[in-house]
């Protein structure tokens, strides 16, 4: 009788379980399918290729396409070597003092402050205070420290989970802690830096506020020629189209949508299929 209520008990518990799994998928399904049924009509060559005209109206998004890109990589470039690096020194290198378990509390709370705070700081700093004008640097280093918490988080996990074992035997032969960091932890802990990163640039990648101060162009049909130029960006340009713009029509909004989805569930796919092959040859 026990055994047959505990088997009842856990049949119900997992149906509790998918039930809320469905609450929580369903809504997202429908969100993705409503943008792709009501924005494919609007994805063409030229769409995705011209220069918006007409008030935004007609032409297309390469502008706002390219812009995106650009922070992104510019992101990328900014935050991930100084994330990567404070994770290392946080994981192999920082003693447990009140020191770093204040900064690790700070890394875990800046990872929760709204994007708009961000935003702030990097007119600021880099906007007003290091002259960097509203640009492609300014925008790139705020989203920069934005993400940096969610990099080194992530990274020094990775980086504590890759056994002990490891770092005795490099020790045990002559190399140095960091010869042993660089030939044995970091190759065994890219599948979780890596994931890491992943969240960090999607993060960067769909966000509206911090570029709304520190880069983004209402309406600028043309190509950034420099790092201190503006730029448009999808996110923005979104955001612009859909509330800013009267008589806008709606396949456009849902097809500029649509390709920001496309563009991240991108990003995604290709960095899943890179960590996939580093944890394929993972050794543990």
């Amino acid at each position: 009788m026990t055994l047959t209520r505990r088997y009842r008990t856990q049949r119900a518990g997992f149906g509790l379980l998918t039930a809320a799994a469905l609450l929580v998928v369903l809504p997202i399904l429908l969100v993705i399918g409503t943008i792709v049924v009501r924005g494919i009509g609007a994805i063409n060559w030229e769409f995705l290729t011209a220069m918006p005209s007409h008030g935004m109206k007609a032409g297309g998004i390469f502008p706002a396409i390219v812009g995106t890109l650009l922070l992104t990589l510019g992101t990328a470039l900014a935050a991930i070597p100084v994330g990567v690096a404070g994770a290392i020194y946080l994981a192999e290198y920082a003693r447990d003092t009140w020191l770093t378990r204040a900064i690790r509390l700070a890394v875990v709370n800046l990872a929760g402050i709204p994007s708009v705070v961000y935003g702030l700081f990097g007119v600021g700093l880099f906007v007003l205070f290091l002259r960097f004008g509203t640009s492609i640097l300014a925008g790139s280093l705020t989203l920069a420290i934005m993400t940096l918490p969610v990099i080194i988080s992530t990274a020094e996990e990775a980086l504590r989970a890759v056994p002990v074992e490891f770092r005795t035997v490099s020790a045990s032969l002559g190399g140095t802690r960091w010869q042993a960091i660089r030939t044995v932890v970091l190759p065994q802990a890219l599948p979780g830096i890596i994931t890491g990163v992943i969240l960090g640039l999607l993060r960067a990648a769909g966000e509206t506020a911090p570029i709304l101060f520190t880069v983004a162009a209402f309406f600028l049909p043309r190509l950034p020629q420099s790092p201190l130029d503006q730029t448009m960006a999808l996110p923005y340009h979104l955001y612009v189209i859909s509330t800013q713009v009267p008589g806008m029509p709606a396949q456009i909004q849902y097809g500029t949508a649509l390709v920001l989805l496309a563009l991240v569930l991108s990003m995604n796919l290709v960095a899943t299929l890179i960590r996939s092959y580093f944890r394929r040859r993972r050794q543990w």
